[in-house]
C-alpha cells in the first residue's frame, strides 16, 4: 500500500515542480525541455547559508550534508510566499541503492508533515520503479532529449572551465555561456536542437573567439560526491574560488557519472551471473551515452584548440588497474578512477570535495590518496569535507595551501 501522495495527470496542467539546483548551465536547459511536455519546472536559488538554516530546522543534524541543503531548498522555496502550496509539487531523484541519498524522498516527505505541507507531493525521478507518478512520465523521448541537453551542458562547462581564468575581460565567458544556454533552451523543441554536430561547432567558435591571456595557470581538479562536486551551493561556490585564487578548474562532466552507473550493471551481471532485459537496456544505454562522448571529443578535437576530456573506456581502465569494479557504492571506483585520469593528463592538484562521513567516500576517496601518491609522487591531492558545522574559511585555507603546494611543485619543476 503506498503511504505518499501521487502526483496526478491532473495535477499537471497547473502545478508547478520545483527541483533542487546542481547543475545551473545543464539545469537551464533541461528546464526549457520539461516545458515542451507540459512541466512547468522551476528552481529556488539563495544562499549556502539560507539553505542550511531550514534544512537544519527540518532535518536532523547527523544527517548526509546534501541531504540537509537539497531539503533545506525545497522548504526555504515552499515558505518564500513565491509558491502556491496548493498548485506545487516538489522533484527529487531517488537512485534506490545502498547510498543515503535513496532516504531523502522520505526525508523530504517526514519534513513537509512537520512544516505543515502534506498536501505537497513529491515527485520521484527514479529507474528502479521504486514510486510511480501518473502525472509524470520519464518517456523515452523525454528522456532522449534529456540526454541531448545533458551533453551541450557538459560541453559548454568543460569549454568555459578553460576560458574563464585566461578572459581578458572579465564576464565574457559568462556572457557566451548564458547565451548558449538560452539559445539552446530556445531552440528545444525544433530540430535544430538535434543537430548535435552543428551546434557543437558553432559552441566551439564563439568560446574559442573569446580574447584571452597566455599565462601559465596552475590547473585544479575536482572531483567527489555527485552533489558536492557540481552545486555551487554545496560546494560554497569552490570553482569561483580557483579562479580567483589564479586556477583553472578540470572536472570531468555528468556524462560519466551516467555511464559509470549503467556500466555497474553490466559489471554487476558479470560478477554474479545476472541476466535479463535490465542488464541489456543498461548495455544499450551505455554504448549510446559512450558513442555521444565519442562523438563530442571528435568535435573539440577536430574544431578546436581546447583539450578533450578522456575517453571513458580509458577512465575505467585506470579504475580497474588499482581496484575491483565491484566497488561501486556511491561515487565508487570512479571517484579512484577521475583522480587517475587527472594525474595522468598533467593535473596534479585534485581536490576531493565529500560530505562530512561520507563512507564511499572515505574509502574510495581518502582510502585511495595514499596508494595514487606512491604510483604518481607528483600528485598533490587534498580532501575537503562539507558539512554544516565545517567553517568556509577552514576549507578555503586548506585549498590554499594545497594550491601552494602546487606552485611550488611547478617551481620545481621548472627550475
Amino acid at each position: 500500500m503506498q503511504n505518499y501522495k501521487v502526483f496526478t495527470k491532473e495535477m499537471k496542467k497547473d502545478y508547478t515542480i520545483i527541483a533542487p539546483t546542481m547543475l545551473p548551465i545543464h539545469f537551464g536547459i533541461i528546464k526549457e525541455v520539461l516545458r515542451q511536455y507540459g512541466y512547468k519546472l522551476d528552481f529556488y536559488e539563495g544562499t549556502t547559508e539560507q539553505m542550511l538554516k531550514e534544512g537544519l530546522k527540518s532535518v536532523h543534524n547527523d544527517l548526509c550534508y546534501p541531504a540537509i541543503i537539497v531539503i533545506g531548498q525545497l522548504m526555504a522555496a515552499l515558505k518564500s510566499g513565491e509558491f502556491d502550496p496548493d498548485k506545487t509539487a516538489l522533484m527529487i531523484t531517488q537512485t534506490g541503492g545502498g547510498c543515503r541519498a535513496s532516504n531523502y524522498i522520505h526525508l523530504l516527505r517526514k519534513a513537509l508533515k512537520k512544516g505543515g505541507y502534506e498536501q505537497v507531493p513529491v515527485i520521484s525521478v527514479n529507474a528502479s520503479g521504486l514510486e510511480r507518478h501518473p502525472g509524470f512520465k520519464l518517456t523515452p523521448a523525454l528522456l532522449g532529449k534529456c540526454l541531448i541537453a545533458m551533453w551541450y551542458g557538459d560541453l559548454i562547462m568543460w569549454v568555459s572551465n578553460q576560458c574563464k581564468p585566461y578572459e581578458l575581460n572579465k564576464g565574457d565567458t559568462q556572457k557566451v555561456s548564458d547565451h548558449w544556454v538560452s539559445y539552446l533552451a530556445d531552440i528545444s523543441s525544433t530540430p535544430k536542437f538535434l543537430q548535435i554536430k552543428r551546434q557543437y561547432k558553432a559552441i566551439l567558435r564563439d568560446f574559442e573567439a573569446i580574447p584571452k591571456h597566455h599565462v601559465e595557470k596552475i590547473k585544479v581538479g575536482i572531483v567527489g560526491e555527485i552533489y558536492v562536486k557540481y552545486s555551487p551551493l554545496g560546494n560554497n561556490h569552490l570553482e569561483d574560488f580557483l579562479i580567483r585564487e589564479g586556477a583553472e578548474v578540470v572536472m570531468a562532466g555528468v556524462g560519466d557519472f551516467m555511464m559509470y552507473c549503467l556500466s555497474n550493471r553490466e559489471i554487476d551481471a558479470r560478477l554474479y551471473g545476472r541476466c535479463g532485459i535490465g542488464v541489456l537496456t543498461c548495455k544499450l544505454g551505455y554504448h549510446y551515452l559512450h558513442h555521444a562522448q565519442r562523438k563530442m571529443i571528435k568535435c573539440i578535437k577536430r574544431f578546436s584548440h581546447f583539450k578533450a576530456p578522456t575517453d571513458f573506456e580509458k577512465v575505467k581502465k585506470l579504475a580497474s588497474d588499482f581496484m575491483g569494479l565491484g566497488v561501486k557504492m556511491g561515487e565508487g571506483w570512479l571517484l579512484t578512477a577521475e583522480m587517475l585520469e587527472l594525474v595522468e593528463s598533467g593535473v596534479q592538484n585534485v581536490i576531493c570535495t565529500q560530505p562530512f562521513g561520507c563512507l564511499p567516500n572515505h574509502i574510495v576517496g581518502k582510502g585511495m590518496m595514499r596508494k595514487i601518491k606512491e604510483i604518481y609522487p607528483e600528485s598533490n591531492i587534498v580532501a575537503i569535507d562539507y558539512d554544516p558545522s565545517s567553517a568556509k574559511v577552514n576549507q578555503e585555507n586548506r585549498i590554499k595551501l594545497m594550491l601552494a603546494n602546487g606552485m611550488q611543485n611547478i617551481h620545481l619543476k621548472n627550475a
